[in-house]
């Protein structure tokens, strides 16, 4: 319920971005902003993870960004909503996210156990494109029936749900929470400490091998791939011809496509003996499908390349999570999934948001999402060649 509002939000943003600016480079840069706190502090706050209540570090983040969410529709239902404030509550918000992500996904193995990890991934994954289906559509109705701020009144409101369910969750208390003190003469020692530990898990990643070349096809993914969706209201309005409602349609089919990729995965593809196989197909098909989208005028084929672009975007996404997590020590953990939220959400929108949205200014957004998208498929191939993770897992 909550991931439906949250993505009510994110149609909604991009769209009041558009309104306010008509501009497809202050899009990606509203877009872009948000994850400049998880670029710069992911790391670290993996680290304190790792060394801190998981459980209740995300019942935290979670509401603030009620909060966040909140804000966000009082400044709107009354006409005060700028560019300048939509850049400081996407910090906001990228803030909470630097420390949500790593410490939401490192949870789950603790609520599953390693062996059903792959299939629970999934099925999260699917969980969120199920919103990713429901949250748009649903977001193009209320904007047009009561008005955009309505999506982030409708947000906030679902924090409820996510909130309820985490407070209904009981873990046992890591010993090693209970050192971990905000206190006024403890931040220095607690900096040091986070730093410290950022740099081993950084040193533990880009030791050569599986983790560091997989890493590596997920850092190209997130930067070129994911960004298409920042520039996708111009899409829909400058060569689709759609509003608000056709655009939230279109974030909708890729979900379509995600949820299914999602299921695939928690199914049939987790009994899959070589999943890195699948993960390379997925890999190769996503950039392809892509290029394809760049140059659609025809809204049918544009739903067809979509639906089957968020499949193979969600398969390997979904498949690498559950790879990296199975590959890495249980010590590292927190800090492996901060930095795939550093550059499956912070890189993908600090740099590949922003560079779409500047790429799309110079040269039009078709041209924009082709380029991201032949650079992509460079990089698998060159991943498919030169590398063998893919043989190994």
């Amino acid at each position: 319920m909550s991931q439906v509002g949250s993505w009510m939000q994110t149609m909604a943003v991009g769209w009041l971005s558009l309104q306010l600016s008509d501009s497809a480079f202050v899009v990606g840069v509203v877009a872009s902003v948000g994850a400049i706190p998880i670029v710069l502090f992911s790391m670290h706050a993996g680290a304190f993870v790792d060394h801190g209540d998981k459980l209740r570090l995300v019942r935290v983040t979670q509401s603030i960004l009620l909060a966040q969410a909140a804000v966000l529709w009082l400044v709107t239902i009354t006409g005060v909503v700028s560019i300048p404030i939509l850049l400081g509550l996407a910090f906001v918000q990228g803030l909470c996210s630097a420390v949500e992500i790593p410490a939401r996904q490192s949870m789950i193995i603790q609520l599953v156990g390693r062996d059903d990890l792959q299939p629970a991934i999934a099925l999260n994954s699917s969980g969120f494109n199920l919103a990713r289906v429901i949250g748009p559509a649903i977001g193009g109705l209320v904007i047009a029936r009561f008005g955009i701020a309505w999506c982030f009144g409708l947000n906030a409101l679902s924090f409820v749900a996510v909130l309820w369910g985490l407070l209904r969750i009981k873990l046992p208390v890591p010993a090693m929470a209970n050192s971990v003190r905000l206190t006024v003469t403890g931040v220095h020692e607690l900096l040091e400490r986070s730093s410290a530990g950022a740099a081993e898990g950084l040193r533990h990643l880009a030791k050569p091998g599986p983790v560091r070349d997989l890493l590596a096809l997920v850092t190209m993914g997130s930067v070129l791939g994911g960004p298409f969706l920042t520039i996708m209201p111009v899409i829909a309005r400058d060569q689709l011809g759609l509003g608000a409602g056709g655009y939230g349609t279109l974030l909708a089919t890729v979900g379509v496509g995600g949820l299914l990729g999602a299921l695939l995965v928690a199914g049939p593809i987790s009994h899959v003996a070589n999943k890195g196989r699948v993960l390379m197909t997925a890999g190769l098909a996503f950039p392809t499908l892509l290029l394809g989208f760049a140059y659609t005028t025809t809204l049918a084929m544009a739903y067809v390349l979509l639906f089957v672009t968020g499949l193979a975007m969600i398969t390997f996404n979904a498949l690498s999570n559950g790879v990296l997590q199975l590959l890495v020590e249980e010590k590292y953990r927190g800090r492996l999934m901060a930095f795939y939220s550093l550059v499956f959400v912070g890189l993908s929108q600090a740099l590949g948001s922003f560079a779409m949205g500047a790429l799309a200014r110079a040269v039009t957004a078709p041209h924009a999402i082709a380029i991201s998208a032949v650079l992509l498929m460079l990089a698998s191939l060159y991943a498919l060649r030169f590398s063998d993770f893919w043989r190994r897992v």
